[in-house]
């Protein structure tokens, strides 16, 4: 198994490439400001055809690159249907802040050509992968995790599975809930129902920072320890 990732943008959003190996099919997760080049280097350096773009929620720094990347390879968008409103009206996720940085530039966002819905708790096969999706309100309305099968495919039977995370979970923290459609006891509650009961050698990958596992958080994450209380 191959998962290829940089940092994007100016929030230095990980936007990842997932595929069975080189010269394949793979998957697009996360491509966010400025990770259109980054998609492209990748793509051709391991000679890739995107066939999908997996978006665990739509705020900006996740999205913004989701409709050339989708075009440009004629991939298939997958979003939350909560969340869908915000790949053609970003504006509607920002802070105050983001805004103002963003005002009086040229940027326009529209739906890919092809998107499809998810749902919790199904799971899609893209590219060769099974990719299990968890809805995780509480970062935004629509924020979700995949989840794909890892261990002996990839010759590390010590790691039954990868998590895409967005920004459901870091390495030691949590996302935050300030924004529109954040809501504290909303993220606590999908972190104790669908985070906690996985098994320790889960390795996660999140939207922003280093991988970490959820053996790792459940031990020293202070949000997760609270909510073992």
């Amino acid at each position: 198994m191959l998962i290829a990732a940089f940092p994007a943008g100016p929030w230095g959003t990980n936007c990842y490439v997932a595929a069975t190996g080189p010269g394949t099919e793979c998957v697009v997760i996360d491509p966010g400001m400025d990770a259109t080049r980054g998609v492209v280097d990748l793509v051709r350096e391991h000679r890739l055809k995107p066939v999908a773009v997996l978006v665990t929620h739509g705020h900006i720094d996740h999205m913004w690159s989701v409709a050339p990347v989708a075009g440009t390879y004629d991939a298939t968008a997958w979003i939350h249907p909560r969340d869908r409103h915000l790949l053609s009206d970003p504006m509607q996720g920002m802070s105050p802040e983001t805004a103002r940085m963003l005002l009086g530039g040229d940027h326009s966002f529209a739906e890919p050509d092809d998107v499809k819905e998810l749902a919790d708790g199904q799971v899609i096969d893209l590219a060769g992968l099974k990719f299990a999706v968890d809805h995780t309100p509480g970062h935004t309305e629509g924020s979700v995790t995949f989840r794909t099968p890892y261990g002996e495919a990839a010759g590390q039977p010590d790691i039954s599975e990868v998590m895409f995370s967005g920004d459901l979970l870091f390495a030691g923290s949590i996302g935050r809930t300030d924004l529109p459609g954040g809501d504290h006891p909303t993220i606590l509650r999908s972190l104790r129902d669908k985070v906690l009961p996985l098994a320790d050698d889960v390795v996660v990958l999140p939207g922003h920072g280093e991988q970490t596992s959820i053996g790792r958080e459940r031990a020293t994450n202070p949000y997760l320890q609270d909510l073992h209380d």
